[in-house]
């Protein structure tokens, strides 16, 4: 790194300086005690000037470094506000739940001049109008079209994915200035990082530290993981950039560590080569796969080895095999250790991930596996995770399937579905497949995955009926919908907005 390099390069000279004062006063045995006393007060002042003068110099070139870096980052990072509303519980007043209406801020980054920016799926979570502020000074947009400065863009948004928390932002202008994705993996515990984003809604601000560490895990038996640093982040601060010395991102700020609800040096951000997945998929393909082999596995603990008799106390157990998943038909069982994946050694669950996760859907993944005293090398192909919402979501058209009031695309529930989805209590009503937009009205509305049974009251058994419904109701105030969600019922209330 430039800046560890010029720190290093003062350093010697500083210690130059003070051999070569050494060496002469070592040198000068003919002067006399006064002169000598003279000669050495005068070397060791300027001694001391000199390396007054170095550490003054390297401080100095260390903060024009940073502010550099600072101006040419700062004008890619924008504040995203966002509305909408959300459904608070009401202690105070026997437990009633009440929806209100909700504003945030979060930070973006933008990544290509064409107006994509990316931030946190959890800040954009729920919201009706997303709106981005650029730059003050870099209000590219605002110039061309005689905007005052800092002014608010409007911003649709592409697409959220939960199972990353990433977000993809698109807003109508052109010629916007860009950070350049870095490669994750090459970063290095220790290595200087900056922290870009609105803290607390603060414009425009930030903070500097290190790399804690290149891989967390928060959850042993997920494979999410994040970059850590002590770079202080705050609530506002998701979304925003943590970036390299030479001003590359390498991951977005989604969250900290915490027990005071402030930062305590402990930030985690969403490493840039998951980044650059996700976008390049959403940009060329508009979804995100998801993909694996059809298993489910978890970490060895010694009590997992003690009450099974495994041989070792470390490593990844495989707990079950999907039917007709390519796991199983390549001979993947539970019960398996897995020893190592394309001959690198596997000890926990995130290695696990990261391995499959370098594969594309169509590759063999290469794992070795021990299964009682035989050790076993499967070749199983990896496949797009065909969950169920994806699935749906492969069968609905917006020509045919809109239902523009309420901001979905729906199918009605027949034979076919029944057998994707788990066990309902009817046998009838319309299947939300996926969002297209917020709706006519307020409220977080029927989510994908949702059954739709009736609509105030009113009993809907296909995609046409509840049209039909709704069309009748186009002038009510609200809209309570019965749905079923993971097993259970609930109403999901929409009120029209005032």
């Amino acid at each position: 790194m430039k800046i560890l390099q010029r720190g290093a390069f003062i350093k010697t000279n500083m210690i130059g300086s003070l051999a070569l004062s050494l060496s002469i006063l070592i040198m000068l045995p003919s002067l006399s005690a006064t002169d000598a006393q003279s000669s050495k007060q005068t070397a060791s002042g300027q001694t001391k000037h000199a390396i007054v003068d170095n550490g003054v110099d390297s401080l100095q070139q260390l903060s024009t470094s940073m502010e550099l870096l600072s101006k040419r980052v700062s004008p890619s990072v924008v504040q995203i506000f966002t509305t909408g509303s959300s459904l608070d519980t009401d202690r105070e007043h026997n437990n009633t739940n009440l929806f209100s209406r909700r504003s945030s801020s979060g930070s973006g980054i933008i990544i290509a001049s064409d107006g994509w920016i990316v931030t946190n799926a959890h800040v954009v979570q729920g919201s009706r109008r997303i709106r981005v502020r650029l730059h003050q000074e870099d209000d590219l947009s605002a110039l061309q079209s005689g905007r005052s400065h800092h002014a608010l863009l409007e911003a649709k948004l592409v697409l959220a994915d939960r199972d990353t928390d990433l977000a993809f932002l698109k807003v109508d202008a052109t010629g916007l200035p860009t950070l350049e994705l870095s490669d994750s993996s090459d970063l290095r515990q220790g290595q200087l990082v900056l922290a870009f984003g609105s803290p607390l809604g603060l414009d425009n601000s930030v903070s500097m530290g290190v790399v804690s560490s290149i891989a967390v895990q928060l959850d042993p038996e997920s494979p999410t993981i994040y970059v850590q640093t002590d770079a202080a982040i705050n609530p506002g601060s998701s979304g925003g950039p943590l970036v390299d010395t030479a001003g590359h991102v390498v991951g977005v700020n989604t969250l900290i560590l915490t027990q005071s609800g402030g930062n305590e040096g402990i930030g985690l951000a969403i490493p840039s080569n998951v980044i650059r997945s996700v976008y390049n998929q959403v940009r060329n393909e508009g979804h995100v796969h998801h993909h694996g082999i059809g298993m489910s596995a978890r970490n060895i603990t010694p009590a997992l080895a003690s009450g099974l008799g495994l041989s070792r106390e470390d490593g990844v157990l495989i707990e079950d095999v999907i039917p007709q998943s390519p796991a199983q038909s390549s001979g993947l069982m539970s019960g398996d250790v897995i020893l190592s994946l394309n001959k690198k050694p596997v000890q926990n669950i995130r290695q696990l991930a990261l391995g499959l996760y370098s594969y594309a859907v169509g590759e063999n993944a290469i794992l070795e596996i021990q299964r009682g005293k035989q050790t076993i090398s499967y070749e199983v192909p990896v496949v797009e995770k065909q969950d169920v919402q994806g699935r749906l979501a492969d069968l609905v058209t917006k020509e045919q399937n809109r239902i523009p009031q309420l901001g979905i695309l729906a199918l009605t529930l027949d034979e076919r579905l029944l057998s994707m989805l788990p066990p309902l209590r009817n046998q009838f009503g319309v299947v939300v497949a996926a969002k297209e937009s917020e709706g006519a009205y307020i409220g977080e509305g029927p989510l994908p995955g949702d059954v739709i049974y009736s609509v105030n009251g009113t009993p809907v058994g296909s995609v046409d009926s509840l049209r039909s419904v709704l069309d009748d109701l186009k002038l009510a105030d609200a809209l309570v919908l019965q749905v079923e969600r993971l097993g259970g019922l609930h109403y999901v209330v929409l009120e029209i907005e005032k």
